[in-house]
């Protein structure tokens, strides 16, 4: 009885100690916001792990030139280049500057904008450049400030001034190749932000991409698999409030009324982080509004039995003939 009594108690006092930190968290966020945006960011999360961003050749890439661009001051973003897979050959031993030079060619280019957590050399990130180099585009991807090796501190206005840094850097070089921006989760806020600063100083791009996007950062950390404290009373004051504080809106259901140019989405039924109701509602608003009159809006759904979840689209054979 002695024994059971004191198991008993270690397991109450155990429960009683978890239920004190489970009540204790939203009060903890609550006072201090940047918690709350590290989590939306996820920016410390280095996935994979122990690989060198300078040598993209490890990763597979053999025909990817590695740059350092400088948005602004004390703010330093590495970058990737992968050529088209026709100029595999021609890339081998080359410097910056070939590379650089490379973008003229007559192939168009895709800015590919990340998600948060890992860096520009995340693995599923990687299969896509190759699908995209192999199709026949150069793909330019960075990661933000405070990401990988780039150096800052994240935020939405500093994501969103390092993609339109790089965008007008490959536009410096590109020509008239046609430049598609494409966007994946958290990467979607980031490439709506873009876009509509683009159209509205009237350099748009020549089309829109958006994987697994979602409506707004509220809406979509309210729909988080993740959110445990959903139903928690006062959940929006206590955990939603402070990521509007931070500064983070990621307002793709807002951005999407100023845009005027083709606008691709693409969802899976099966994706656990960013639900596909919140991708079908953003093309609802999109088809709907007066800026997309002129311009083709389309989604994409791929069924759950795909399994293709939150980033694994790249792998449906059915994507070059999408794109095109």
């Amino acid at each position: 009885l002695y024994r059971r009594y004191g198991l008993w108690f270690r397991l109450r006092k155990l429960i009683l100690w978890l239920l004190g930190v489970y009540i204790a968290i939203p009060f903890l966020v609550k006072l201090c916001p940047a918690i709350q945006a590290k989590l939306v960011f996820l920016n410390f999360v280095r996935v994979p792990y122990f690989i060198d961003l300078k040598r993209p050749q490890d990763q597979g890439l053999n025909h990817t030139c590695n740059y350092y661009l400088q948005p602004e001051e004390d703010v330093t973003i590495g970058v990737w280049h992968t050529v088209p897979a026709a100029l595999w050959k021609n890339a081998r031993g080359k410097d910056q500057l070939w590379f650089e030079e490379a973008l003229g060619s007559s192939h168009p280019v895709i800015l590919y904008l990340h998600g948060n957590a890992g860096t520009r050399g995340g693995d599923h990130r990687v299969e896509l450049y190759k699908v995209l180099s192999s199709l026949g585009y150069h793909v330019v991807t960075f990661d933000y400030r405070g990401w990988g090796d780039s150096i800052g501190s994240p935020s939405e206005r500093g994501m969103t001034y390092d993609a339109l840094h790089v965008f007008d850097w490959i536009k410096a070089r590109s020509g008239d190749n046609p430049v598609y921006i494409w966007g994946h989760s958290l990467g979607t806020g980031v490439a709506t932000n873009l876009v509509r600063r683009l159209c509205e100083r009237e350099t748009p791009p020549d089309a829109l991409i958006l994987e697994s996007p979602f409506t707004n950062i509220r809406e979509e950390a309210r729909s988080h698999p993740f959110s445990i404290y959903r139903y928690f009373p006062g959940f929006d004051w206590f955990f939603l409030d402070p990521i509007t504080t931070s500064g983070i809106k990621f307002a793709n259901d807002e951005n999407v009324k100023h845009i005027s140019c083709s606008l691709l989405i693409l969802h899976a039924e099966d994706d656990p982080v960013v639900p596909f109701h919140l991708g079908k509602k953003l093309y609802n608003i999109a088809a709907t509004s007066r800026s997309f009159r002129d311009y083709k809006v389309q989604f994409v759904p791929f069924h759950t039995d795909l399994g293709y979840r939150h980033k694994y689209i790249y792998r449906s054979p059915e994507l070059p003939r999408i794109l095109r």
